[in-house]
């Protein structure tokens, strides 16, 4: 089962997209914090600027097709409000496909044993997260939060508790710093996608990542 033993130390893994973003590994995080500040998810989660185009860009610049875009922001929109049970396998996969060029960062947080109650010595990481998602650089975007289990256990107990998890920290955010819960889509993966195949029993391998799926503007002005 992918629960947490009390003696374990709780490990936070900045795990940030491609985007400019400084990148702590496992060691440098103990070595410096036990757990994610605040700054550090919110430059994880602010999305790279990119000039809007239906030309190919010159050079290393990426850029973002609007018709792509809006295609991609009306499929958010289909997720947003939907609670975590009633995703289907496939559309569960199809958030997986969206998220993954995204600003993201992976949260090692301990739960209780064998439930989804969040331990105390995590709740820094969770306030933070709660603190950051309000920030004015954040603020009204939707976000991913997806819960993930190491590879110990059943498929079907994983995946209920990866989702009681995902839903756990949303109820936390939403009662504790009145985000919007629409703005949460949450959805669990149980041990489908490791972290570290390598290791799959791995701490590394329990955690909830967070997503940012819109900037502002595109959530604000979404139908």
């Amino acid at each position: 089962m992918a629960t947490f033993s009390a003696t374990k130390t709780l490990t936070a893994i900045v795990s940030v997209a491609a985007l400019g973003a400084v990148s702590l590994g496992a060691g440098s995080a103990l070595a410096q914090d036990r757990n994610v500040t605040e700054d550090q998810i919110i430059r994880a989660l602010v999305p790279e600027k990119k000039p809007l185009t239906r030309g190919l860009s010159v050079g290393p610049q990426q850029t973002v097709d609007p018709t792509a875009a809006a295609a991609e922001g009306k499929l958010v929109q289909k997720f947003r409000g939907r609670s975590t049970r009633s995703l289907s396998i496939a559309e569960r996969e199809e958030i997986a496909t969206i998220v993954k060029d995204k600003p993201k960062i992976d949260l090692e947080i301990n739960f209780d044993y064998n439930s989804a109650d969040i331990s105390a010595k995590s709740l820094p990481s969770v306030q933070a997260l709660g603190r950051a998602l309000t920030n004015n650089d954040l603020k009204g975007s939707t976000f991913v939060v997806a819960g993930h289990t190491d590879a110990a256990g059943g498929e079907a107990y994983n995946q209920d508790l990866s989702e009681r998890r995902a839903d756990s920290i949303k109820r936390y955010l939403v009662d504790k710093y009145g985000i919007n819960g629409t703005d949460l889509v949450t959805v669990g993966y149980g041990k489908s996608k490791l972290k570290d195949p390598s290791q799959p029993l791995a701490e590394v391998n329990r955690r909830v990542q967070v997503v940012n799926m819109e900037n502002k503007a595109t959530a604000s002005n979404a139908k």
